[in-house]
């Protein structure tokens, strides 16, 4: 890579070292599944967080983007392109195809890699995560706990943890040519086992863009200079505990908030929702939460609420800059991790008048949608 592009993508320049494996203190006696619960926990996302951060310097609010997608973008396994729209609809010969082709090449430029390498700039937290978790979660469903279990029916015939007959003749089929003969039983059960885990792994994505969504951006407001200083921040905090905020009425569920932001000088509160993505229970929930936020709000004074988004569909950024409450603007403000990714998927249909594209395009003109480096400037003003 020559020396302007790396000037270019900063980011690029200074890649994290991998991560410190993980630890055996994972493994319990609660078997396979509480594993990959740890291993996808807080606490391990932090930890790795720290370490992808401890390389590096104070963060540029032009540079939060970059991070974001370097640590949560992952690639569609099924079309081989970094993800930026429901898989279903992205599949070859529909019309996200070509958008998603169009991110994917935009998204290896910026961040200084190439179409075919992107993959390895990409997704660093989940590949972490998931780092040497298959082995551990195989030793698990071989644990005192799990043996003592199946104890009082040894001998009786019962199946294995991971025996798949199927699975195993899916492989048997495409690989018969090349497997001289019949492969031992615990080798059948540990590959079919490392297969599930790997399936099962990829099922647990969604706690990376759910709650690591939310950790990542703390991580990186916490690096911007000055930020940390001016503002408390906190992940998933309960509103009550928030200054000014009623707690809830008996009997009902505690609201907690993804995102929150005080203002150390005036006592400001700015409270985030943080969505990867906007589906339609979503978007009712944030109407939902601001009437609750309100109803506890006890100091009779503003408070922003934001949302922090990496949403492609132009239907829902549209509706996300327009809803309203009483006749005014419910969110304050929407935030995109980066709307020029939009942009490149939208270019053939940004004029279209019967699409949301050109919605889309003048939000983002105006600012009304703006972009994570913007949003950070603000705060930072």
């Amino acid at each position: 890579m020559s020396a302007a592009r790396r000037a270019r993508n900063p980011a690029r320049s200074n890649q994290p070292a991998a991560a410190t494996p993980l630890s055996d203190d994972l493994l319990t006696e609660n078997g396979p599944a509480d594993v990959t619960e740890r291993a996808f926990g807080s606490a391990n996302r932090n930890r790795l967080l720290d370490q992808y951060f401890a390389t590096r310097g104070p963060i540029k609010p032009g540079e939060a983007w970059e991070h974001a997608y370097r640590l949560l973008l992952w690639i569609d396994r099924t079309i081989g392109l970094a993800h930026c729209y429901e898989s279903d609809k992205c599949q070859p010969g529909r019309h996200w195809y070509p958008r998603s082709l169009a991110f994917h090449g935009w998204l290896a430029e910026r961040l200084g890699s190439t179409p075919a390498t992107l993959k390895d700039d990409v997704d660093w937290l989940f590949r972490n995560v998931t780092a040497g978790l298959d082995a551990l979660v195989l030793a698990a469903s071989k644990s005192t706990m799990v043996q003592k279990q199946r104890a009082p029916y040894a001998g009786q015939g019962f199946p294995e943890p991971g025996e798949d007959p199927k699975l195993l003749a899916i492989v048997h089929d495409a690989l018969q040519e090349w497997l001289p003969a019949k492969l031992p039983d615990s080798v059948e059960r540990s590959l079919v086992e490392r297969i599930q885990t790997h399936i099962n792994q990829e099922n647990k994505r969604k706690n990376l863009i759910g709650e690591g969504f939310e950790d990542t951006l703390a991580a990186i407001l916490r690096r911007i200079p000055g930020l940390a200083k001016r503002y408390d921040i906190r992940t998933r905090q309960v509103l009550h505990e928030i200054p000014g905020f009623n707690p809830v009425r008996k009997g009902q569920k505690e609201r907690k908030v993804d995102l929150v932001l005080i203002r150390k000088p005036d006592g400001r509160r700015t409270l985030v929702t943080a969505k990867w993505s906007v589906r339609a229970d979503r978007e009712e929930q944030f109407t939902a939460d601001f009437r609750d936020y309100s109803r506890a709000e006890n100091r009779s004074e503003d408070f922003d609420y934001i949302l922090v988004t990496n949403e492609f569909d132009p239907a829902r950024l549209k509706r996300a800059c327009e809803v309203r409450v009483e006749n005014a603007l419910m969110l304050t403000s929407v935030v995109h991790v980066q709307p020029q990714g939009p942009l490149v998927a939208y270019q053939d249909a940004v004029h279209h008048k019967n699409w949301s594209a050109p919605h889309v395009y003048k939000h983002i003109q105006t600012g009304r949608l703006t972009s994570l480096e913007g949003w950070i400037t603000n705060l930072t003003a």
